[in-house]
Formats: C-alpha cells, structure tokens, sequence
C-alpha cells in the first residue's frame, strides 16, 4: 500500500494510481462530472482522496477554464484615505463573488506601475481595477496595452473605451458652492494639488464657471504641488489683504490640499470658520474633529470601489457592451467651518 503523501506535493496521478483508476476518471470527479462516473469508481476516488489527504490545485483548474479568480487593484497612493476606501470598496466585492485581490501601490511612479502592470498580467488575473488618483495622462494612456478588462476609479473623462467609475465633480463643485453662496461668502480661494488630474481641472472648472455667473463672487486659484507650508501661508496671507471688506472661503480640490491648507491656516493663527471660511471635497476622519469640523463635500468612496469591482466582473463574464462612465453624487456635509 502507498503512504500517505504529504498533501501540498500529491497530485492526481497519486490519487488515480492508488484508486486504481485512470487520471480522467479522477479529473470528471473533481470538476463536476461524477454522474459520467459508476458508483464503484466514485466509491474508490473519495476513498484514495480521503487517504491521500488531496487538496487540488484550484488556481490550476481556473487557468484552464480560462478563468484565475484573481483581480488586481492598482492603486497610485496607497497613503491617501481616498485610495483605503476604495480598496475597502473592491474588497467587499471580491469577497462576496469569491475573487483573490491583488493590491499593487505604484506611488504616483510610472515605472512601478509598468512593472505592476506586467507582475498582473503574469499571474494572469482576470480583470484590473486602477485607482488613477495622481495619475497622469500618459499613465493612462499605457493601460491600453493590457489585454483583460480594466475599470478606471476617478477617472472619468476618457477617450480610451475603459469603464470608468467616479464622482461627479462638477456637480459636487457647483453645491459647494451654493452653499458658500446661502453664507455670503463673496471672496474664494481654490487650493489645489496639480492640476493635470482630471478630476481637479474638472473641479476648478466648476467653481471658477460659478464664480463667473454670480458677479458677488470671485475666484483665486493656487496649484501647491511644490509649494512648503510657509510659502502657502504667504499666498492665503496675500489672499486675504486683497479682500479686505469682502466674506472669504478657501475651497480644497481634495483632503490633500485641506491639510496642507489647515496647517497653513494654523501658522497664521487664523481661526477657521469666524475668520475665513474652508470647504473641501473628500472627508477625512481628523476634518469633523479640527476647530469644530471642516464642511466638506463627502464622496461616496466605497461604493465607488464596490461598484468599479461589479462593473469589472460583469466584464469578465463576457459582457461587451460600450463603456460606461458612471458619475456618483457626493454629500454635503456642513460643519462649523462654513
């Protein structure tokens, strides 16, 4: 009698020859086929894979089926809360539809991602979902390459033919600033990281087109990407004697931008929400906790990752028609700052 065969180095070929029966047998026994197979046969399969202690190789099974049950997500920055949810988002997906998930942080660098993307398609996972926050267009752009379905999260204006799946942000921008506008705010200083994002531009667009079609408001833009927290205290200090008499706000393009403002704000010894207004779109857990609460325009982060992971399965499983680009509504959520 054979022994029994440590279990992570037993193969099919083990279990058929202590059955005494052909590898196919064995194969129609673990894929579902066992009504092809006699009682005897089945009796003397389960009998040498109880003995054997067998686990098949389930990742083998699903290549050859053409699927591998995997699915990478790609995120730019793993650090940004925005970036968690998502991924919390996608998790709860691939858990319920009973998916393996990928996570790669390529750290807003385009060699990471290149080598990521190469890494995914090695382990041959079904479908990708990139997370393009800081990604710029030419990263995009390198997706095309990629022979399995993609989802882009917070991309939203694309010419690539991806699904993509993201706020709103021209709608969000524009109740902002209507609310700013129901508080007399008159003066806004929109601080934002780069502006080659996508999602920021459309943003900033939103605002200063507001701006724009109510003569009682203005609009200031200042990009911060290389700017130290000293040299934006200067700026808002600049912002602020420009508009003496007016009602000012500063208006964040994201939770990055609002900490790096806070902490400006600070350095001045400018008190938020009696001196000068902050908005902000995402919603950090430290902004209902700084001076009372900052009022921001809350994104609906999980359930964008959850629906970029549906969208990605429904792919997966063959669906072809035209992409979609999916726009979901941000919350706003006032708090003592405005």
């Amino acid at each position: 009698m054979l022994k029994k065969n440590n279990k992570s180095f037993t193969t099919i070929s083990d279990v058929a020859k202590h059955a005494k029966v052909g590898k196919t047998s064995i194969s129609r026994y673990l894929n579902g086929e066992q009504d092809k197979l006699s009682d005897e046969l089945r009796e003397k399969i389960a009998q040498a894979i109880t003995h054997l202690d067998f686990r098949p190789n389930h990742s083998a099974r699903m290549l050859r089926a053409g699927h591998s049950k995997l699915i990478g997500l790609m995120l730019a920055d793993v650090t940004n809360p925005y970036s968690i949810d998502v991924l919390q988002g996608v998790e709860h997906i691939c858990r319920r539809e009973g998916y393996m998930l990928m996570v790669c942080n390529t750290d807003n660098e385009k060699e990471l991602q290149d080598r990521y993307l190469a890494l995914l398609e090695a382990h041959r996972v079904d479908g990708i979902i990139v997370n393009t926050s800081g990604m710029a267009q030419k990263q995009i752009s390198s997706l095309e390459q990629i022979s399995c379905p993609i989802v882009l999260v917070d991309r939203i204006n694309t010419s690539l033919g991806f699904d993509t799946i993201g706020l709103d942000n021209e709608a969000a921008a524009k109740e902002a600033c209507q609310h700013l506008q129901t508080k007399a705010y008159e003066a806004i200083l929109v601080i934002t990281k780069s502006l080659e994002i996508d999602p920021r531009q459309s943003r900033v667009d939103a605002i200063k087109a507001f701006t724009q079609e109510h003569e009682s408001m203005s609009c200031d833009i200042i990009e911060i990407e290389s700017m130290t927290v000293s040299q934006l205290s200067k700026a808002i200090q600049a912002f602020i004697d420009a508009n003496p008499k007016r009602k000012k706000a500063i208006f964040t393009t994201n939770g990055v931008a609002m900490m790096s403002t806070a902490k400006a704000l600070k350095q001045l010894d400018i008190r938020i929400g009696s001196q000068i207004g902050l908005i902000s779109i995402d919603d950090p857990e430290w902004a209902q906790l700084f001076e009372g609460g900052i009022t921001v325009m809350r994104q609906p982060t999980q359930l964008i990752g959850q629906t970029a992971c549906e969208r990605l399965l429904t792919r997966v499983q063959g669906n072809e028609e035209p992409a979609q680009h999916i726009k979901l509504k941000a919350e706003l959520v006032i708090r003592h700052s405005t």
